[in-house]
């Protein structure tokens, strides 16, 4: 499914692209489970100074990159990706699975307190939006819809996260 937009069409895709877009603020995101991760909190101009103008629309204005244009969609190497925003690890590689949707997919966190999450009501549905829990930048959506052993599909965009390479043990 790695034409996914073909599949759909054109307009298909545009249309679930324009979907997962939110130009609005939402609530804050809800307290971690077990509340253990320090937060980190900057000024909008502080932000703007570490991020990518395109890391911070999707960071901190909760935007959504284009499906099939992000950096990781296509990586298998072994390692860990952390928040491009204040570098907490998020996700393993080996919770990584090919969903066909042109965003990286992961069927869980790497522990329950990395993220967060809110309702997202945007564009007239109801998603779960997913939140860095340190630095509560927009990471993207989770969705009943994965694999197992969860069954859950975190749709991740790649330039909300940073890829670590695993190293070789000695």
């Amino acid at each position: 499914m790695k034409n996914w937009a073909r599949i759909i069409g054109l307009a298909g895709a545009v249309l679930l692209a324009a979907g997962c877009r939110q130009d609005t603020p939402v609530p804050a995101p809800q307290a971690a489970k077990g509340g253990r991760v320090d937060k980190i909190v900057k000024t909008e101009a502080e932000w703007k100074k570490i991020l990518t103008p395109e890391q911070f629309k999707v960071l901190r204005l909760h935007e959504t990159e284009r499906p099939g244009t992000g950096e990781y969609c296509e990586l298998h190497e072994a390692g860990m990706y952390h928040c491009a925003g204040c570098d907490l690890p998020l996700f393993e590689s080996g919770r990584k699975f090919e969903s066909g949707t042109g965003w990286p997919s992961y069927f869980q966190p790497i522990t329950p307190d990395a993220i967060e999450t809110t309702t997202d009501t945007s564009y007239g549905m109801k998603r779960v939006e997913v939140h860095c829990a340190r630095c509560g930048g927009h990471l993207g959506h989770v969705f009943e819809d994965g694999p197992p052993p969860t069954g859950l599909r975190y749709c991740i965009n790649s330039v909300a996260l940073k890829f670590v390479k695993a190293t070789a043990k000695k």
